[in-house]
């Protein structure tokens, strides 16, 4: 039943001590700079992609030839600011994404290996019961809980069937 190990990686504590030390810096620059949405806001607030981007961008060139395109309320020391903060996040957030989709595949490769042997294992120890071997029931018994199944088929009296109306007659 056990496949092939799909993956086999392990971290020395340094590495894992650097790990931690690196996200508790990204952590610390980030502290009150980012915001979590929650999923209503999230729906709420739309989301700039390439072609609005670049429009932009347009605009802010714009406002930069024609001042009086500028309506009063807009003000343009925080849009700049924005503007730049997009500019530093996005290539960032894209690498931590592409980190935190190559940790996501890595960690199903991990946990199907892990499963396929512990089904291994619970097979095994399912023979093993059968067979009446000494200490294996209490085990079992803890292991086949995970699959509960439909349970035991009830033996009895089968119910007659319900009876069928006629239809009246014409």
């Amino acid at each position: 039943m056990a496949q092939d190990n799909l993956i086999s990686i392990e971290f020395t504590a340094q590495e894992l001590s650097d790990w931690d030390g690196a996200l508790t810096t990204i952590e610390t620059i980030l502290n009150g700079k980012v915001v979590n949405l929650t999923a209503e806001q999230r729906k709420q607030y739309g989301k700039i992609n390439n072609k609005r981007e670049n429009w932009v961008t347009k605009v802010r060139n714009y406002i930069t030839q024609r001042a009086d395109i500028k309506p009063n309320s807009l003000n343009l020391v925080e849009h700049d600011k924005d503007l730049s903060a997009r500019t530093a996040i996005f290539p960032r957030m894209n690498r931590t994404l592409s980190i935190t989709d190559a940790l996501t595949d890595t960690v199903k490769l991990i946990s199907s290996d892990l499963y396929d042997n512990s089904l291994a294992v619970y097979g095994n120890v399912k023979e093993m019961a059968k067979r009446n071997e000494p200490g294996i029931t209490p085990i079992y018994d803890d292991l086949k809980a995970q699959f509960p199944g439909p349970g035991p088929k009830k033996t009895g009296p089968v119910p007659a069937p319900a009876p069928v109306p006629t239809p009246p007659l014409p």
